[in-house]
């Protein structure tokens, strides 16, 4: 178990700084071409998908029944929502900046982005926690998922405040920060539930990461993808990665 634990926060730490390579592609690139940006946010969103209704929610039936199971993936999914609502965030390309916006403004809009970004990564810590306690395999696909749709992430907070400061050093520093809170919501969620963690405990924990990742994917993920993508790229991406993580789960089961 305590091995686990380890691989689990080690898990949630590569995901969460997924944002520094976004934050490095917005300081080399500016701006990644719309193609890339909805076929990687299509793919994040149909790993998500797939693996909270095959693997998570799945799990969780077996484990606290079919009811217990749906409450706590709606649950999962309200915490997500509240969220969102009380401290939304965008992708960079979601609202467009005036041309001469000050360099205030935009130093304004990258912490805001930061901070908005830092608070939702809290739950997708806790989702990668979660999935490594079950199996480490599948915390690695949880992780990957994370860290693909962090990239964006990364590169919403670093390129505003690029272009206000002109430092790369605290733009890609914003864009680092942003991301740590994903380890330390995984390291408080070990804090608060370790000591209680039984399997019905943990059957909760899982069908509320299922919602969480489903609220992500439907509410952020989507929508991000259809902004950036042009025509069919998303929902090919979305296809692809529900393939890549059926593939992954028969593989593993197999």
């Amino acid at each position: 178990m305590q091995s686990n634990i380890i691989i689990a926060l080690l898990l949630t730490a590569g995901a969460g700084l997924a944002t520094t390579i976004g934050s490095l592609i917005g300081l080399a690139v500016r701006k990644p071409g719309p193609r890339f940006m909805g076929f990687t946010l299509g793919f994040s969103a149909g790993v998500m998908v797939l693996v909270s209704f095959v693997e998570l929610l799945q799990g969780s039936i077996e484990s606290i029944g079919f009811l217990s199971a749906h409450g706590g993936f709606f649950l999962g999914m309200v915490s997500y929502f509240l969220i969102d609502y009380l401290i939304p965030h965008d992708y960079i390309d979601q609202h467009d900046h005036p041309r001469g916006e000050s360099g205030e403004a935009l130093m304004k809009t990258g912490m805001l982005v930061a901070l908005g970004i830092g608070i939702h990564n809290f739950p997708e810590g806790m989702a990668t926690f979660a999935g490594a306690l079950k199996d480490v395999r599948l915390g690695i696909a949880i992780a990957v998922a994370i860290a693909i749709h962090n990239v964006p992430e990364g590169l919403a907070v670093s390129a505003p405040v690029y272009a206000a400061t002109g430092s790369r050093r605290k733009a890609f520093l914003w864009s680092f920060l942003s991301g740590v809170s994903e380890p330390v919501g995984a390291a408080l969620a070990a804090i608060v539930l370790l000591p209680f963690l039984t399997a019905t405990v943990l059957g909760w924990l899982l069908a509320a990461v299922a919602g969480i990742m489903v609220a992500i994917s439907i509410d952020e993920l989507a929508p991000a993808a259809k902004s950036f993508g042009s025509e069919h790229t998303p929902i090919m991406g979305a296809i692809a990665g529900m393939i890549v993580m059926a593939l992954s789960l028969w593989i593993l089961k197999g």
